[in-house]
């Protein structure tokens, strides 16, 4: 018996694997539990694609009819209850046994038949009557048909109409079938039988329901090299029933149709759900991309105002430098050329009038330009923290929609992390420390240059060592120009040589000076900017692979969607035109 034509069959198989598609999708987008279920149910509703529910008590037959309609014994059959679970069959590669529960088995055998339906094998009712609920609340409602099968020999028991009674409020379509006629005499015998269940139908029922007669034993043997017996079986016109009835119109394509109305429905929710997490990430990586804009204008700032900063500590080297050039410019002269015999008067002079006070003024600039450092870094931590706040506060004020609570929650945890990282290392900022550490380095990379040692002093100390060894060459210059002292005129030649190397031992303090404070400046730069990268990595780390994510799933489930309306379109206009 064949229900489904090529072209169903072929749109089952791709209704399937969509919605198994989906499954995968959404489980990876997280999808709400109660979501997933329901496509779960859907899932294996389409596996039951038609779902027989045969019920009636362990003498009746079950087994021996379920295995005639499927023309191979898959079932044990005996002459004492062979059935104590609910056992669903189904098409399989193999025949196999699946152990669901105590109560639900899932037996699976290579029949052309279970491929377009699963039938549903329940215990007898006269003996396990507990089971019945299970029976009736899991099963029947889903059931496309219930065949009840009645021994001709015990035809409508008490247990029987029990049953029935139970499942009538479902209002699902129950057909009655009477087993083992080939047990009656005669037509007188067997028309007395299915009047007996008429009438016992009609009294519990109050319904008139359609009554089948039929030998499992002899549609056995009919198709198993006895075909004489087919149509003594009467199981043509069962098979030809359940066919109709299954094919009966609007029905199968109902039964494509309704998945795919649940898998679309579940598309939509989430691209809609993915939509709004793709906008909400999308700001967020407008905040980053905010964050990376304020730390390139802030390295833009100070390195601007750091040149600043060094104008003024060069500033006060240059007037040095051109002290020194009025010093030697005065000192060289032939009425001073007793002073220049006095080398200790000479580097006094020098210490007074042209060093003077600038290891002072250095100094102070220095810790100026440590202090700026120290608190434009406090300034850009609380720029950036602020921001995080102000984010904070619109980021409460947006939720996910019921779709995605784990992004939802993923989200927040880690931009509430971010935010209090930021505002901990605000609050736990040490200007003191901070400004001694870079200062410290600034003093071991000077004296590092200089090749002078740094020990307990400062870095206006330093400067000093620096000048006092730029006097002591200068002196060494003026005593060498003693040493031509009967050739007066060539001291004019020995003062420009003595600027000249003034001028270069200045430029190279200068040079040395202005290069260990860049370097120090830099490395503050990169431990400031690090730090905050460091702080909002995991963010951004979260921010772009959910992005690539959702992308993705945007991408499978736009792929799915289109697949199931193309599906839902061709089964719609074959249902309107009554084509198979």
């Amino acid at each position: 018996m064949q229900i489904l034509s090529e072209r169903q069959e072929a749109l089952l198989k791709e209704e399937r694997q969509f919605l198994g598609d989906l499954r995968v999708a959404l489980a990876a987008f997280g999808a709400a539990p109660e979501d997933q279920q329901t496509l779960a149910d859907s899932i294996e509703q389409l596996d039951d694609f038609f779902l027989l529910v045969v019920v009636g008590e362990f003498n009746a037959g079950k087994s021996a009819f379920i295995n005639a309609l499927l023309g191979d014994a898959v079932l044990e059959e005996g002459e004492v209850p062979t059935t104590a679970q609910v056992q669903i069959l189904r098409h399989g590669h193999e025949r196999q046994r699946t152990v669901i529960s105590d109560q639900l088995h899932v037996l699976t055998a290579p029949v052309p038949m279970l491929r377009e339906l699963s039938i549903v094998d329940t215990p007898g009712t006269n003996s396990i009557i507990q089971r019945h609920q299970e029976i009736t609340s899991r099963f029947v409602p889903r059931s496309d048909l219930v065949l009840f099968v009645t021994s001709a020999d015990r035809p409508f028991t008490e247990s029987e109409r029990i049953f029935l009674e139970r499942i009538r409020d479902w209002g699902k379509k129950v057909t009655v079938v009477i087993n083992k006629i080939d047990i009656l005499r005669s037509e007188a015998a067997l028309e007395s039988v299915r009047r007996f269940v008429e009438q016992g139908v009609r009294d519990t029922l109050g319904l008139e329901l359609q009554i089948l007669p039929v030998s499992a034993l002899l549609a056995q043997q009919a198709k198993h090299g006895h075909p004489e017996r087919w149509q003594q079986s009467r199981f043509e016109p069962l098979e030809r029933y359940i066919h109709d009835t299954l094919d009966e119109s609007g029905r199968l394509h109902l039964k494509l149709e309704s998945p795919l109305g649940v898998g679309l429905f579940l598309v939509d929710k989430y691209l809609a759900a993915t939509n709004q997490q793709m906008s909400l990430l999308q700001e967020d990586l407008g905040m980053l991309q905010d964050v990376e804009s304020q730390l390139t204008v802030y390295q833009e700032d100070m390195e601007r105002d750091f040149g600043l900063h060094m104008k003024g500590i060069e500033n006060v080297l240059y007037e040095m430098e051109r002290r020194g050039r009025d010093y030697f410019e005065e000192t060289f002269r032939l009425r001073r050329v007793l002073d220049l015999l006095d080398k200790k008067r000479i580097e006094r002079e020098f210490q007074e009038q042209v060093v003077a006070d600038v290891p002072q003024r250095v100094e102070q600039r220095v810790n100026e330009l440590v202090d700026w450092v120290v608190e434009s870094d406090l300034r850009q931590w609380q720029a950036v923290t602020d921001y995080l706040a102000e984010r904070r506060r619109q980021f409460k004020a947006r939720i996910v929609g019921e779709g995605g609570t784990g992004f939802q929650y993923d989200r927040a945890r880690l931009f509430e992390g971010l935010g209090r990282q930021a505002q901990e290392l605000v609050d736990g900022y040490d200007r003191v420390a901070e400004a001694r550490q870079i200062a410290a380095g600034a003093q071991s990379a000077v004296a590092a240059v200089a090749a002078l040692e740094v020990g307990a002093v400062g870095l206006g100390a330093l400067v000093v060592a620096l000048a006092t060894t730029v006097a002591a060459d200068v002196t060494g210059v003026l005593m060498a120009s003693l040493v031509a002292f009967l050739g007066l005129f060539i001291i004019p030649n020995r003062r420009r040589q003595a600027e000249h190397e003034m001028r270069d031992k200045i430029t190279a303090m200068r040079n040395r000076l202005a290069g260990a404070l860049r370097s120090q400046f830099e490395a503050e730069m990169g431990r400031i900017m690090q730090r905050i990268g460091n702080t909002i990595a995991p963010y951004t780390r979260f921010v772009r692979a959910e992005r690539d994510k959702q992308q993705a799933v945007q991408v499978e489930l736009g792929r799915i969607r289109a697949g199931m309306t193309r599906l839902r379109v061709e089964v719609q206009e074959k249902s309107a035109h009554g084509g198979n």
